[in-house]
Parts: C-alpha cells; sequence; structure tokens
C-alpha cells in the first residue's frame, strides 16, 4: 500500500484523500453506494496492491480462484468514460474506463467496459469487456 493511508490522495481520481474515499472500502467499513463507486475503489485497489478487496469485491459468479497482482506495473491514471445504470436504485450498471499504467516495458492503457451487479452483499464486479 502507498503511504499512510490518513494522507494519501485516493489513487482513483477524486482528489480526495484515500482515508475518506476508497480506503474505507478496501478496509470493509461501507460499501460502495454505485457502481461507479465501486469501480473507481477496485482500480485504487490495482493501484495500491490490494488483491484481497479486488477478490472480495468480485461476483461469486465470475470470481477467480486466485489473483496475483504484478507489482511491476503502476497504475497512475484513471479516466471514467461513461456509466449506464448502477445508481442507488439500480440492479445493473455497466461503467466505461480507460486506466493507465507504467511498467517495466513502458506504459500504457487499459479501456474496458466494467458490468456490476448488486446483490445482498452491495455492488460487485461482475466481467468486462476490453475495447480495442
Amino acid at each position: 500500500m502507498i503511504g499512510p493511508v490518513s494522507d494519501t490522495r485516493c489513487p482513483c481520481g477524486t482528489g480526495l484523500p484515500l482515508a475518506g474515499c476508497c480506503g474505507p472500502l478496501h478496509a470493509g467499513e461501507r460499501t460502495a453506494g454505485t457502481a461507479e463507486q465501486l469501480m473507481r475503489s477496485r482500480y485504487s485497489a490495482f493501484a495500491v496492491g490490494d488483491a484481497a478487496y479486488l477478490q472480495r469485491s468480485w461476483h461469486p459468479s465470475t470470481r477467480p480462484a486466485d489473483l496475483v497482482l504484478d507489482a511491476g506495473v503502476r497504475w497512475y491514471r484513471l479516466d471514467v468514460l461513461a456509466t449506464t445504470g448502477g445508481g442507488v436504485f439500480d440492479t445493473t450498471g455497466t461503467v466505461e474506463f480507460e486506466a493507465f499504467w507504467r511498467g517495466p516495458d513502458g506504459r500504457g492503457s487499459l479501456r474496458e467496459v466494467s458490468r456490476f451487479r448488486r446483490g445482498p452483499d452491495g455492488w460487485q464486479y461482475v466481467a468486462g469487456d476490453v475495447a480495442r
């Protein structure tokens, strides 16, 4: 995890400190209110290396048995491009985003339309379609 949670800016791009943004979701202190908030918290989990949160926030029907993050990749920017549904009164939603990374072999980005479902345990990531 990067720096003390209390004074580190949240990687999700809101401009808030991690402790007042995605940190409480990572810690299990609260759940995401919208699909976009869950997506942002998952991006932040990639950025800070929190594989356990990624597993917990993944829908059981599509969750991998194991998740290993690449420590050599640094996620440094998130752009949310579009959302459909995923609000406080919805049970499904999509979030289109582009996430930017740097690694030993250079830099790049991942553009995806992620699908989310809200159930008794709150919003969960179901799957994503990578844009080409």
